[in-house]
């Protein structure tokens, strides 16, 4: 997998939309896209559209993360 974001000193907000992130595997063929938002975070497989994805909240998104 491969997700890159390079930006030093940034301080990214989240506005309504919240931020998309799109997500390649080492060959550089789309896997999916994952937008966070405030309250939740949508994984959005292949083709899939937003609204379309499987959702999470945030605080549930966390727990699964510190459980890795």
């Amino acid at each position: 997998m491969k997700v890159q974001v390079k930006m030093d000193d940034v301080d990214i907000r989240l506005g309504n939309n919240g931020i998309l992130l799109k997500i390649s595997d080492n060959d550089g063929k789309h896997v999916g896209d994952l937008r966070i938002g405030r309250a939740t975070a949508e994984w959005m497989k292949g083709r899939t559209h937003e609204g379309n994805g499987k959702k999470i909240s945030i605080s549930k998104l966390i727990e699964a993360l510190e459980n890795l």
